[in-house]
């Protein structure tokens, strides 16, 4: 039985990165029965130990908190809070189950390599010829769709591209011979493509994520530096390369920046702010922002006008935090804090002493997507969430694998 459930929670593991790209349905029903046999196998071998181990206390105290916050909001609240626990369950289980063998975590790697390839080259073939493998165009706003109907390869691809560059790009520039220039040249495609797809805040996190990288590899401080400069020289020629993604990346955005408070993001902000403050203690439940915005009770903007009423509204508040603190108040917002700092303490042990490019690149991954002064999707959105969530369960598997191999 157990070698069963093995088998099958590694095709299952596998299977994510296919139908993450395409099939998000799947997705979710596969990272659920993941998670459930992982608690099968669990207490099959009466082995709970893990549930007193790193990250998992405070996720689970933080998830708690978030279920009893959403039971006076109703029903359903409570029902999609409880229903988070297959996120962390996946975690779980790529930590201390599917992924423990080194085989599994190099199958896995490959996968995610394919997939940054495969969005990145349908974004090239949108550029050059104007629509996708599937006939798709362009966004609304000019933005490269990638392999998508709509405008979100952006942020997957961030997400996905240091894990899939750095192994190959801290190879070859040890190397002699044609490597290091080549390496050179696959990171500065790499972030070229995040320019040419025009999508402001994965582009910003990419800079982030380099960063990262040219912290902790110093041997890739040059290359790093190569491609901000390329990256720059880029955005310059913008206007006749690709107008669309000049008029997103540098003239819309530094719109926004000059006036954020009445942008809508900055709306937006004020509008979760309002309703987080109206219940400090335990927020407003799973969902708090899309069920209150409209309520003219919340109608605050940082200038003491409207805030745009009813109609800045949207399904979330576009940050992490901020819908942490509308759906549990402060104590919920504390506890989120702790959780993604555990995350990060868990996947990046040993990082400083020894930088593995991989696991720099899953540090990186985990790091930008939760960076705090950010736009993003809601916390458990697919695809974007089951991405993460595949990435943070790799990037502890892997931090594991160091320190049980590294004797003390």
């Amino acid at each position: 039985m157990i070698r069963s459930l093995d088998r099958a929670g590694l095709a299952l593991t596998l299977a994510l990165p296919l139908f993450l790209l395409h099939g998000r349905g799947i997705a979710e029903a596969l990272l659920i029965l993941l998670g459930l046999l992982f608690v099968a196998r669990c207490a099959a071998l009466r082995d709970w130990a893990w549930l007193r181990q790193g990250w998992v206390p405070v996720a689970l105290a933080w998830w708690a908190w978030l279920v009893v916050c959403s039971v006076p909001a109703g029903t359903g609240s409570a029902i999609q809070a409880a229903g988070l626990i297959r996120f962390l369950a996946l975690v779980a289980a790529l930590e201390h189950w599917t992924l423990r063998d080194a085989a599994a975590r190099a199958w896995l790697a490959r996968l995610l390599r394919w997939a940054a390839l495969y969005i990145a080259l349908q974004s090239l073939l949108q550029f050059a010829i104007g629509r996708n493998l599937y006939g798709y165009p362009r966004g609304p706003d000019g933005e490269l769709t990638g392999p998508y109907a709509h405008p979100r390869a952006g942020p997957p691809l961030s997400r996905l591209l240091f894990p899939a560059l750095l192994p190959t790009v801290g190879r070859w520039v040890g190397m002699a011979g044609w490597r290091p220039l080549a390496a050179v040249l696959l990171t500065l495609a790499g972030v070229a493509v995040m320019v040419l797809i025009g999508q402001r805040m994965p582009l910003l996190l990419t800079f982030l994520g380099l960063f990262v990288t040219a912290l902790l590899l110093p041997r890739l401080r040059g290359v790093v530096l190569f491609s901000l400069v390329a990256a720059g020289l880029l955005l310059a020629v913008a206007p006749a390369v690709s107008p669309p993604a000049f008029n997103r990346l540098v003239t819309k955005f530094s719109g926004q920046m000059q006036h954020f408070p009445d942008s809508h993001y900055g709306q937006i902000a004020a509008r979760a702010v309002a309703i987080g403050s109206a219940h400090p203690v335990t927020g407003a439940g799973f969902d708090a922002f899309r069920r209150l915005c409209g309520d003219p009770g919340y109608f605050q903007g940082w200038n003491g006008s409207d805030g745009g009423g009813a109609a800045i509204c949207v399904q979330h508040p576009h940050n992490h935090y901020l819908q942490a603190f509308t759906e549990s108040g402060i104590p919920g917002l504390l506890l989120f804090c702790a959780m993604i700092l555990a995350w990060l303490r868990g996947v990046g042990r040993g990082l400083w002493r020894d930088p593995d490019p991989l696991r720099v690149g899953l540090f990186a991954a985990v790091l930008i997507q939760e960076w705090p002064i950010a736009s993003a999707s809601a916390f458990s959105s697919m695809p974007l969430s089951g991405w993460f969530f595949l990435i943070l369960g790799f990037g502890l598997a892997e931090a594991r694998a160091y320190i049980t191999a590294t004797p003390p």
